[in-house]
């Protein structure tokens, strides 16, 4: 999908003033550089988590997607690894192998990297805006994982199922 990637020909500069701010399947999503801003070269998003929060294991059919972990604790699942990442830890996920996370310690907090762009317009789609930048409120029920896979495969991702605690 690197057709719809076009050289970056200006500076892209984001402060909180101007960066969105969703809740998204339990998680505070701020997204710090958007697609639109780099062309679709890429995102940044910096996410906040709880414990247990988890992304089911998922493939992303166009996009590279790497975690960098600023606090807390992840379990990431890639392939047939899994790994421990703590804080300073790289994790790239190549895309079309199937990967997925799981928040292990009291709150984690990491930056996911997408390129090229587009994850940030799922997450959109899925989420809500942040009525705060806080962890957002407790989720009442799971989410309805046959409605996420089909808005997912809209967005060049497949869900593949949840992942196992």
């Amino acid at each position: 999908m690197t057709d719809r990637i076009t050289p970056i020909s200006r500076a892209a500069i984001s402060s909180q003033d101007t960066q969105t701010a969703l809740w998204f399947l339990g998680v505070l999503a701020q997204v710090r550089i958007s697609g639109e801003q780099t062309g679709g070269a890429f995102s940044v998003t910096d996410n906040l988590a709880r414990r247990g929060n988890a992304s089911p294991i998922h493939v992303h059919d166009g996009e590279d997607e790497t975690f960098i972990v600023l606090d807390g604790e992840l379990r990431v699942v890639v392939g047939d690894d899994e790994h421990t990442a703590g804080p300073g830890t790289a994790a790239v996920l190549p895309r079309r192998v199937p990967h997925a996370y799981q928040v292990t310690s009291p709150t984690a907090r990491f930056l996911s990297l997408h390129m090229p762009a587009g994850f940030e317009d799922f997450a959109a789609e899925v989420g809500r805006p942040a009525l705060a930048r806080t962890l957002p409120p407790e989720p009442a029920a799971p989410p309805d994982l046959a409605a996420l896979t089909r808005t997912a495969a809209g967005h060049g991702i497949s869900i593949l199922g949840p992942l196992a605690r």
